[in-house]
Formats: structure tokens, C-alpha cells, sequence
């Protein structure tokens, strides 16, 4: 065995054997790593005892186990439970609990008083795509610089890494922002399909046409990103503001006419017409993105 192989089989431990965490575990074991776990149901950190997992009775004898902790619990108020009284001095603390990004801070600031580097993550994956390096599963991970590089290879066993950034809270938000993104196309998929579910279209054969658009239309992130980077809106417009506006009218007539709610829409409409209504009619209506930043004050918008 050469001290490559050694280092990227390092003993740790793992808090919270749920689904995710079991899914962790197993492949670490996979790939050889001596592996600590502990659950606050003990028959489910147990089962993992036959494929090579070693059991502790607590929390603070897990943590006590292996420098590498990895915590995947199911929220931030667990996490500062289970590790109340453990030693962390001189560990290396990664969460992988979702959360947001100020809980990541907070327990960032909080790790680091009790002498533990820290790293917090954003699993970019469910359970069944742990340990499937083809899968495209993979973590955000952020904080501390000196612990990712160290653990790197460690941690992509399980997934892939994206480190982004010394900033304990940008793994939750980069996690947090591309859910949000997810949870504003799952409502789009479901307006279609009740739009034409009263109809004779079987929805499997629409299916496949909802797929090809949407994958078209995400690409359009792209200018976004360019017009938000530069604060031009007006950057390369095909269809304009006060276009889609219009056009949204018709999205709604139809949700009418087809009996359907149009609650998963008029929060985006709304929000249309009134950038529209200050005067960014030839924009884009990647512009609507001010009304949303809470912080700024109208004054300092463009």
C-alpha cells in the first residue's frame, strides 16, 4: 500500500445515519475508510455494523474516534445538540445538515471558538446518486481553505467537490439558490400539465416536449448573468419587457378558459408588470431582479 493510498483512506465519523447519511457511510466503507458512526436512533446507525462501521454509544465518543467529522443531521438545532459537550478542539468539523447561510456562519464562528476547523456543504444529490460517480451527484463545500484541501480527496469519495469560497455561507446559498430555481421550474411543469389535462393529450406524450423546451430555455441564464454582471438590461433583448407583459395576458386568459388556477404564475406577472410600470418597457425582464433585492432602496436602483 503506498502513502497515497493511506491518506485517502482516513478513519472518520459520521453523525446521523438517515437516509443521506447511510448513503455517505456506505461509500466510504466502499472505498476502505475506517468509518465511526452515531445516530440518535441507535438500530439505524447499528445496521451499518455488518458492512464494516463501528457503532459509538454517543456523539462525544464518535467525534472522539477520528479527527474528520462529518455531521449530516436534519437541521442546524441537531447538529448544536449532538455535538453539545463533544470535544471539538483540534477536529475537523464538516456539516453537511441543510441549512441556510447564516446558520452556516453562526456554526462556523461556533466550531471555530471550540478549536475545531470547519467546512460547510450543500449535497447536490439524493441518496441513490451517493457513491455513483456517474450519477453528476456532487457538494458545495465552504469555509475553511486549509481543511478542503487537506480532505479533499476524502471527500469526493461519496460525490464530487465544488469548493466556493472562505465564506462559511456560500456553500447553503449556491444550494439554496439552485433549489430555488428548481422549485420555480417544478411549478411550471405543473401549470403545464393542468393546462392540458381537461384536453384528449395523454400527458407522457407531452412529456417529452416539455423537456426539449425547458432544456432549450435554460440557457438563457447566461445573458442573464451578462446583463446582471454589467446592470444592462437592455444588453442583447429579443423579446422586451413590455412583449412578455402583453403576452402574459394570454397565459392567463388560457389558464382561465382551461379552468385552471393561475397561482403558480401571477407572482412572476405581478412582478413584471411592475417593472414595467417604472419604465423598462425595451428592457429584458431579467430586470424584474431588483424589485427583489430587499436590501437596496428604490432610490439606488437603475
Amino acid at each position: 500500500m503506498t502513502d497515497k493510498t493511506r491518506d485517502v483512506r482516513i478513519p472518520l465519523t459520521v453523525l446521523g445515519t438517515g437516509a443521506m447519511g447511510t448513503a455517505l457511510v456506505r461509500a466510504w466503507l466502499a472505498a476502505g475508510h475506517p468509518v465511526t458512526v452515531w445516530n440518535r436512533t441507535r438500530a439505524r446507525a447499528e445496521a451499518l455494523a455488518a458492512q464494516g462501521a463501528t457503532v459509538a454509544a454517543s456523539a462525544a465518543e464518535a467525534v472522539s474516534a477520528s479527527r474528520l467529522v462529518i455531521v449530516c443531521l436534519l437541521d442546524d438545532a441537531s447538529v448544536g445538540a449532538a455535538l453539545d459537550g463533544a470535544g471539538l478542539a483540534g477536529r475537523d468539523l464538516v456539516n453537511l445538515t441543510t441549512g441556510t447561510p447564516a446558520e452556516g456562519r453562526a456554526r462556523a464562528a461556533w466550531a471555530t471558538a471550540r478549536g475545531a476547523r470547519f467546512l460547510d456543504g450543500g449535497i447536490m444529490a439524493v441518496p441513490p446518486m451517493i457513491g455513483d460517480a456517474d450519477s453528476g451527484g456532487y457538494v458545495f463545500y465552504s469555509g475553511s481553505p486549509e481543511l478542503f484541501e487537506e480532505h479533499r480527496d476524502t471527500l469526493a469519495v461519496p460525490a464530487g467537490t465544488r469548493y466556493v469560497g472562505e465564506d462559511a455561507g456560500f456553500a447553503a446559498l449556491h444550494d439554496v439558490a439552485l433549489l430555488s430555481a428548481m422549485s420555480g421550474m417544478f411549478a411550471g411543469i405543473v401549470h403545464a400539465f393542468a393546462l392540458i389535462g381537461p384536453e384528449d393529450i395523454a400527458p407522457a406524450d407531452f412529456a417529452p416536449l416539455l423537456v426539449s423546451w425547458l432544456g432549450a430555455m435554460t440557457g438563457s441564464a447566461h445573458k442573464a448573468a451578462d446583463q446582471i454582471g454589467s446592470g444592462d438590461y437592455g444588453k442583447g433583448v429579443v423579446s422586451n419587457l413590455a412583449m412578455q407583459v402583453a403576452g402574459n395576458a394570454t397565459l392567463l386568459r388560457t389558464a382561465e378558459e382551461q379552468g385552471v388556477s393561475p397561482e403558480l404564475l401571477t407572482p412572476y406577472t405581478a412582478l413584471m408588470e411592475r417593472w414595467l410600470a417604472e419604465g423598462h418597457g425595451a428592457e429584458d425582464t431579467t430586470g424584474a431582479v431588483e424589485l427583489l433585492n430587499l436590501r437596496r432602496s428604490a432610490a439606488d436602483r437603475p
